[in-house]
């Protein structure tokens, strides 16, 4: 098995963050419930290794222990990252690892997203029907329906909520009317905070995979390609890919964050176009989900595009210059990550470029005995999103549990 010493940094993180009784009396802030920032995410550092023999389940059990100490939040003060199903999607993955444990505990769980998330499709198909502005809290993969579509995928592929997620967003793409313009359905009146923004004088379209279409079109993707398909479900993603289509641009190609209201009505992007690649926002997030939805279309020729255009965020001196971080957000971590998984499913034509490209990628993490650095623990940008980020491109396998089914990239 091919290896990197980057590996190292994995085994050191790990060690630090064995104990989190240790670990909360010096870096966890008050995230307790917190996919993002707190136990369920670093528990999934610990899943990970133990499925693949290099720690200890005893950990993993410490670790969701600690995540469940508390009374757990459901109901409209949680989403996919906190609360309730924060805790169900680390136990799925210990669950997937270890057939038998944690049914009871996940049983009760799943039980309780199934009544939120019918709640949180009610509420967005009477504000569709109301001809209304959506936020982006309805439907982004970190706090909305796109978040909660990916974890009944796993845990229900066929089942009537999961199938309620996916029409749900196939109603996303269909456009609306305000204030006599044209618009896509997943068009916000906020800026991308999901605050209102003066810099965002009639709202956006976001594209990014944790707060935008991008996320959208990667679980419709995603649930095709495990055989759940719902009516519109193609033409759905083919919308999607027509506008990022017409808002693309080069060398790349490369995709915009978002679309402001005035280049929407000039059909022009406002220079400067690109931006950092990474998983939350820009080209790399949208290479994979534009991958996957060409692969679940069957179209080769797009599926070689958004491979290409991957290669050149990570190759191209213009676009990952702004990468100045490790995490695995929107760091050098997140984009070894994603290049592994886009070169697993990557055309013969193009997966040696992408392969390529890694090494760098994974040269810019020196390993040291700081591993903590910030003392940030967590998931998205922290240590354990590192660790986690290092494994599969450091060892060339995939990852044995499904830890970043979170991300919407597998």
């Amino acid at each position: 098995m091919t290896t990197h010493p980057a590996l190292d940094l994995v085994d050191a993180i790990a060690s630090q963050l064995a104990d989190p009784d240790v670990s909360r009396s010096w870096a966890m802030p008050a995230y307790g419930q917190h996919l993002a920032y707190g136990p369920p995410g670093i528990a999934l550092l610990h899943i990970e290794r133990a499925a693949r023999g290099l720690g200890s389940w005893q950990r993993v059990h410490d670790w969701l222990a600690s995540a469940s100490r508390q009374p757990l939040t459901s109901g409209p003060d949680s989403h996919p990252f906190y609360g309730a199903p924060a805790l169900a999607h680390a136990l799925a993955c210990a669950a997937d690892c270890l057939p038998g444990a944690y049914q009871s505990a996940l049983d009760s769980l799943d039980r309780q997203i199934v009544i939120d998330v019918r709640r949180r499709l009610e509420a967005a198909h009477r504000r569709i029907d109301a001809g209304r502005l959506l936020r982006l809290a309805e439907f982004d993969a970190i706090r909305g329906l796109t978040g909660y579509g990916a974890y009944l995928l796993r845990r229900s592929p066929d089942g009537p909520t999961t199938r309620a997620v996916l029409d749900y967003c196939v109603r996303l793409t269909e456009p609306l009317t305000d204030q006599d313009e044209t618009l896509p359905g997943w068009w916000t009146e906020t800026g991308p905070s999901g605050n209102p923004d003066d810099r965002f004088p009639g709202g956006h379209a976001n594209h990014g995979m944790a707060h935008g279409i991008g996320g959208v079109l990667a679980l419709l993707a995603l649930a095709a390609r495990h055989g759940t398909v719902v009516s519109g479900h193609h033409a759905a993603m083919r919308t999607i890919l027509t506008w990022l289509d017409r808002w693309e641009t080069g060398p790349g190609p490369v995709w915009p964050y978002w679309i402001t209201r005035d280049e929407l009505r000039a059909d022009r992007l406002t220079p400067p176009a690109p931006r950092r690649p990474s998983w939350c926002y820009g080209t790399a997030g949208l290479a994979r989900a534009r991958q996957l939805a060409a692969l679940a279309l069957g179209d080769t020729h797009r599926r070689i595009e958004a491979e290409s255009a991957l290669v050149a965020a990570l190759t191209n001196a213009d676009q990952p210059k702004d990468t100045t971080d490790k995490g695995l957000c929107h760091g050098f971590t997140g984009l070894a990550h994603l290049a592994a998984r886009v070169a697993d499913d990557a055309h013969a034509t193009t997966v040696d470029r992408i392969r390529a490209a890694i090494p760098a990628l994974l040269d810019k993490i020196h390993p040291s005995g700081a591993a903590l650095g910030s003392g940030d623990p967590g998931l998205l940008d922290g240590a354990a999103g590192v660790a986690l980020a290092l494994i599969a491109p450091s060892t060339a396998t995939p990852p044995r549990s499904a830890w970043d089914s979170c991300l919407l990239i597998a």
